[in-house]
């Protein structure tokens, strides 16, 4: 069952701009996500526990695609920049999201940026893949979510060694009882530097997101 607050994003995607699917697996969310896809065509992914528990990974790594393969060992740093610079123009960019918002709007917290500035102009298409675990609220819901749940699970999966790791939460939850959108620590690890609202598309359907009926992801 889609239900009534599932039923009620996917219509706000719709009035923002976005193309929105409910599916009940992350197995048909790989399909679904593939069945979008042109064989032979540039694709990319910003950096996502999501896609890989779903296989979307293995699918965009099986030869049918042109892959930038953000995850290749083999890549330097001067390399891994330039495979960013090239998703710009990927035809398809595949991520997940860090909260999605009853009124269709996507939050998106990043450290390095390329992921946000993917999602917002480049890719002639966007492929966000997000679990049941990410619909929040509003945007108040979307910036504790992030607080409390994604950045210390990141932090921690990628070795940051920031403040939160250790509290399980950001430290401006401690100082002040709103928080800040922006606020937290200056570590040198901070992963959570760019924060960005996608409230509205330009380009009809140009994003599309699929929910997932199970927990995905942080």
């Amino acid at each position: 069952m889609r239900g009534k607050r599932i039923e009620k994003i996917l219509a706000a995607l719709q009035k923002n701009n976005m193309q929105g699917f409910f599916v009940k697996t992350g197995a048909e969310a790989a399909a679904l996500a593939e069945s979008l896809l042109t064989p032979g065509s540039v694709v990319t992914v910003g950096g996502s526990v999501t896609l890989r528990e779903t296989g979307i990974i293995d699918i965009l790594a099986s030869g049918r695609y042109e892959y930038l393969d953000r995850y290749d060992p083999a890549l330097s740093q001067d390399e891994l920049k330039a495979l960013f610079r090239r998703s710009f123009s990927a035809d398809s960019y595949l991520c997940s999201v860090n909260a999605i918002t009853e009124s269709g709007e996507l939050y998106q917290v990043d450290g390095n940026g390329n992921r946000v500035a993917a999602l917002l102009y480049g890719p002639e298409q966007v492929i966000v893949v997000a679990g049941r675990n990410k619909i929040v609220t509003d945007l108040s819901g979307a910036v504790h979510r992030v607080k409390q749940t994604a950045a210390p699970a990141n932090s921690a999966r990628l070795n940051c060694n920031t403040p939160c790791v250790e509290t399980g939460e950001c430290v401006s939850l401690r100082k002040e009882a709103h928080p800040e959108m922006t606020g937290g620590c200056q570590n040198a690890r901070r992963i959570c530097s760019n924060y960005v609202i996608m409230a509205r598309q330009q380009i009809k359907d140009r994003i599309k997101v699929i929910l997932v009926g199970e927990d995905l992801g942080y």
